[in-house]
């Protein structure tokens, strides 16, 4: 049998090999703390998507009922923009009513402008055409645009009621609710 002789330098190496694998004291604690760290700010983000879920998805719309003024605000034969954008709803007045039209095309949905010149609403985006009173006559629209509840508040100020529509296939906008006599 032959035996192993270690040399001084080989036994220093030796103990130095193993003491740059082995971690101190205070390396333990740095790791600890780096480890402790993570796991807090992984168990906060858990937590904190978990409590989103319990406050519900709040969407601001505009009132479904609102006020557009007196009836003598709208002269004849005009089509009132200024609620387009704010209520999603064109004012329209003809020789012997008032009434609300949907800005919803019948088509694809798509809001349609109105040209002044050519005293028609116009949709952009597929070319439908619709006449003042709101019914279709050019364009791939399958039906007229439709009609909202109108009728005089206690203060003598038109409202409208988005909650009910009226649609003239179905022969609703005879309905005394669809239009205001004025």
């Amino acid at each position: 049998m032959s035996e192993e002789k270690i040399t001084p330098a080989a036994a220093v190496g030796a103990s130095t090999q193993n003491s740059e694998n082995e971690i101190g004291r205070r390396g333990f604690f740095k790791w600890l703390t780096v480890g402790w760290i993570a796991f807090g700010a992984a168990t906060g983000g858990f937590f904190t998507i978990m409590i989103r879920f319990l406050f519900p998805n709040v969407l601001f719309e505009p009132p479904q009922t609102f006020k557009i003024g007196f009836p003598d605000d709208y002269a004849k034969n005009t089509v009132d923009i200024r609620f387009k954008k704010s209520f999603n709803v064109w004012v329209v007045r003809d020789e012997e009513s008032i009434f609300a039209l949907s800005t919803v095309c019948t088509h694809l949905g798509c809001t349609p402008n109105w040209l002044q010149t050519e005293g028609k609403f116009k949709c952009p985006c597929h070319g439908s055409g619709f006449r003042m009173t709101g019914i279709n006559f050019e364009g791939p629209a399958p039906r007229p645009l439709e009609r909202y509840k109108v009728s005089l508040s206690n203060d003598g100020q038109i409202l409208v009621d988005k909650t009910k529509s009226f649609k003239w296939e179905k022969g609703e906008w005879e309905n005394s609710e669809s239009f205001l006599i004025v």
